[in-house]
């Protein structure tokens, strides 16, 4: 038997280990569980917003977001079959209706005070299930 990680694209092998990493932080961190369900991204927006609030330098939160970001994409691929792909060092995923999303992007709009990854969520598994 093979499991999804063995199963799934080279493409998936970051941002899953990001999106891995950020669960176990929030979880023995903060205390927060994820569970890749989408409810769980209010959490991950409200989070964002505090640390915006407390005005860090971008570079010491770049990786927390892109861990967050993995964490939406892989959200948005366990609901609807998407996929992660990989050009240049950025990592996409594409929906089955063809679509790309740039979950990593949105959660440094969300930090900006631009984005949601529970909006993205929404959007990207609502076009995938032709809504």
């Amino acid at each position: 038997m093979t499991t999804q990680q063995e199963t799934r694209p080279s493409a998936a092998t970051k941002p899953v280990r990001w999106a891995a990493d950020a669960v176990t932080a929030l979880r023995e961190g903060a205390r927060l569980r994820l569970d890749y369900s989408a409810q769980s991204l209010w959490r991950l927006d409200r989070m964002i917003d505090d640390i915006r609030r407390e005005r860090p330098p971008y570079p010491a939160v770049a990786d927390v977001l892109r861990g967050f970001g993995a964490y939406a994409g892989e959200v948005i691929v366990r609901q609807t079959g998407a996929e992660w792909l990989s050009t240049g060092g950025e990592h996409w995923i594409r929906t089955p209706d063809g679509r790309l999303w740039d979950p990593i992007d949105e959660a440094r709009r969300c930090f900006a005070g631009d984005g949601s990854l529970r909006l993205l969520c929404r959007d990207a598994t609502a076009a995938a299930n032709g809504f």
